[in-house]
């Protein structure tokens, strides 16, 4: 019995890195765990999503949104949202094969 690699079962269901059908799986699945991080941070501050939703400015709702999937945030929503959490973000944007820093 033949067994597979997680990359080649999702060449094969989901379709080939650089597919229009791979990008929109891999941004997903980025968005998903961004949310789940957000909910984790909130709950390490033990906050609820209502009190967090007031720190930033936006309804419970709006919280519940982005903690299941954070792709309808805007990035300055996403920003607001681990400053009240008081959580350090890092952005790594790759060129290539070159990291950009910022001077």
């Amino acid at each position: 019995m033949r067994t597979y690699t997680l990359a080649e079962m999702k060449d094969e269901f989901i379709g080939k890195v650089g597919t229009k059908e791979r990008d929109e799986y891999e941004y997903e699945l980025r968005m998903e765990v961004l949310g789940k991080m957000i909910k984790a941070a909130r709950k390490e501050r033990h906050l609820t999503q209502e009190q967090l939703g007031e720190l930033v400015g936006v309804k419970k709702a709006q919280i519940s949104k982005l903690e299941s999937s954070a792709n309808s945030a805007t990035i300055d929503t996403i920003l607001k949202v681990f400053k009240a959490l008081k959580a350090e973000i890092n952005f790594n944007v790759k060129l290539e094969n070159n990291f950009v820093k910022l001077a």
